[in-house]
């Protein structure tokens, strides 16, 4: 979404020109996933990175320019000038830029390391809880109800606490149909989150969002993805109040739901001034800080999602390693300052993980989900292969499908889990979120799988409550 930027341009012109052949002027990629039009963007006009910022139908003007300084009929000075301009505003209106840059400069090899090992923290962790842990993903039923509540609070005919009251209600009923499951793990929910980048993203300083500027997320969903302006941190707290609200309910553990530095980076807009590595590491120290806070608040157990690892690993097999090894320290700067007895999560989908197993297991989390139930468990297999020993979740069943499991399904479906996989680190739950489900689907395929666990349970003669298991 950046214009030119002559530094890089230009002496690309110059050596094809020195190389006396004809060459065509174009876009280094497809436009299909870039945002439209600038012209209809009301509101970043006036932001001081309008000026470097082109879209669709800007780049196509910008080709004409190029063209004409390949040819000596024109040049970028005016480009060069917008460019100028933004860095010197920017650098100005950055809330916390020297900060930021001072955190990331000043890491230190123990900030990307959880402060003990799995296997002496697993114990600690959620003492209590039974083998063979019930849990979800983290998102329910995003309902029309949920929506209108969205669409007048964006219109202002609905306060902020009344809104917040009407969420929690929400938050409360997720909580109560969790509870009358026999879940585990519980989860608020969610329903105050539109998009797990863009609910984040609003909250971090240094991110812009367009009005218009829809990109195609997959089939017919889309998404408007944050543009990156400046150095990325978190002020305050994004997600304790929701979490504080769904704990009072239950004495159960209720998970604190994070995405992860890399997926936010993915799935957005970066800046193009400065490395993806180091935006990472500023996201990265943002979700830091909410880890402390949620575990202020009482949390236990924070999933921090991270779907689009693997989507960002450059195409060169040479570039792969290198990417794998900052987005996994990017990953690690954001949990390793959690306490020994918080037990992280993560959820990873939409990929193939073969070529990035070593990675994965380098990130060190205490549980990871996956979506496995549409792989005929090749995903479940691979991790079998490199001997992954730590907390895994393959999915028990697809929540794409409207289709509700068996319970027998289900049931047999885990017996095959247990024989790749040890009863101390296996965890149950669906293989994705459920906000694109309805309530009367979501119920039914939840309590047959909660009926297929504790039937496996029965089998094994699994205690209600282990306290050595570790969860």
């Amino acid at each position: 979404v950046w214009k030119v930027i002559p530094e890089v341009t230009l002496p690309i012109i110059k050596k094809l020109n020195s190389l006396n052949i004809k060459y065509r002027v174009q876009p280094s990629g497809s436009l299909q996933y870039a945002p439209w039009d600038f012209d209809n963007e009301t509101e970043l006009k006036t932001h001081v990175a309008a000026n470097v910022l082109s879209f669709a139908k800007q780049k196509l003007g910008e080709l004409e320019i190029v063209a004409a300084a390949a040819s000596g009929t024109g040049d970028l000075s005016a480009h060069t000038t917008s460019w100028s301009v933004y860095h010197t505003a920017r650098k100005e209106l950055s809330k916390a830029g020297a900060i930021v840059a001072e955190r990331v400069a000043n890491l230190k090899d123990e900030d990307f390391s959880r402060s003990e090992d799995y296997t002496t923290r697993r114990p600690k962790q959620l003492v209590g809880t039974p083998l063979l842990p019930t849990t979800t993903i983290g998102s329910f039923p995003q309902t029309r109800e949920i929506r209108r509540l969205r669409t007048q609070l964006k219109k202002g005919t609905l306060s902020l606490a009344d809104y917040e009251a009407a969420i929690d209600q929400q938050i409360s009923f997720c909580i109560g149909i969790q509870g009358g499951l026999g879940l585990d793990i519980l989860v608020h929910g969610e329903p105050e989150r539109t998009d797990m980048v863009e609910y984040f993203a609003q909250q971090m300083d240094g991110m812009l969002f367009s009005q218009q500027g829809w990109v195609q997320s997959f089939g017919s969903r889309c998404v408007r993805p944050p543009i990156f302006w400046t150095d990325i941190h978190s002020p305050t707290a994004m997600t304790t109040r929701e979490y504080e609200v769904a704990q009072a309910l239950t004495s159960k553990p209720v998970k604190g739901m994070l995405t992860g530095p890399i997926t936010i980076l993915n799935w957005s807009f970066p800046r193009v001034d400065i490395s993806r590595k180091e935006q990472a590491f500023q996201i990265g120290l943002g979700i830091r800080d909410e880890v402390s806070r949620l575990e202020e608040s009482g949390c236990t157990v924070i999933q921090v999602d991270e779907p689009a690892l693997r989507e960002g690993m450059p195409m060169r097999p040479g570039s792969k390693e290198e990417y794998l090894t900052w987005a996994v320290n990017a990953f690690c700067l954001s949990t390793a300052g959690a306490k020994a007895s918080t037990q992280i999560h993560t959820h990873m989908c939409y990929c193939e993980f073969d070529d990035c197993m070593e990675a994965i297991d380098r990130m060190d989390t205490d549980v990871i989900s996956i979506e496995n139930s549409r792989s005929d468990n090749a995903t479940l297999e691979a991790f079998k292969r490199i001997g992954y020993k730590k907390g895994f979740g393959p999915g028990l069943y697809d929540i794409h499908s409207p289709v509700v499991p068996l319970v027998e399904n289900q049931y047999n479906k885990l017996k095959i889990f247990l024989e790749c996989l040890d009863i101390e680190q296996t965890v149950v739950n669906p293989d994705c979120g459920l906000k694109t489900r309805s309530w009367p689907e979501t119920i039914a395929a939840l309590r047959n799988m909660v009926t297929a666990t504790h039937k496996i349970r029965e089998e094994l003669g699994v205690p209600k409550f282990v306290k050595s298991s570790g969860f």
